[in-house]
């Protein structure tokens, strides 16, 4: 019962947010593969499964905090996840490097709303030329307040048959 009801308001939510967001593209979608409860008002934590737009064979998952409605209509602040996260990212296939950002900001990869407006959970990618590794960050961004809270994972390229689409950077 909880959870109908719980699903009811988060779609109306939901589909709220996309309206407000058409506009933005996302540049990579997930897929929840695993949700876990965990305590007696509905929270959950969601693990999604994310495929590196334009890295074949990545797989990223992240995990995020689910509120739920009770847990929002007790403590209040009804709009907003918190920023807790974590990611791990793996070779699942043959690598193949299409036009990627080299630069030491890297590049976004992934974003969700956790919030209705303010705060997204992002997923970038960098790039690490001299030791030849992608590395994943998996943090929050706010409008007004950044958050602290973030989560890190490497894929070293050393010694693996990569494919890159544009010639491997010197």
């Amino acid at each position: 019962m909880l959870r109908a009801i719980r699903a009811v308001t988060l779609a109306g939510v939901a589909a709220f947010a996309v309206a407000a967001l058409t506009a933005a593209a996302l540049p990579a979608r997930a897929e929840t593969v695993g949700e876990v409860g965990v305590d007696w008002l509905g929270n959950d934590i969601m693990i999604d499964a994310v495929s590196d737009p334009k890295i074949k064979g990545i797989t990223c998952h992240v995990t995020y905090f689910d509120r739920s409605v009770i847990d929002r209509l007790k403590n209040g602040n009804w709009f907003e996840d918190p920023s807790n996260n974590s990611i791990a990212c793996r070779q699942t296939g043959p690598i193949e490097i299409g036009d990627i950002e080299l630069s030491k900001e890297g590049e976004e990869v992934f974003r969700a709303g956790l919030s209705l407006v303010w705060k997204n959970l992002l997923v970038t990618r960098i790039y690490d030329r001299k030791n030849d590794t992608l590395i994943y960050l998996a943090h929050s961004r706010e409008l007004t307040d950044g958050s602290a809270k973030m989560s890190i994972t490497t894929i070293p390229l050393y010694g693996q048959t990569v494919t890159w689409q544009n010639g491997k950077p010197q």
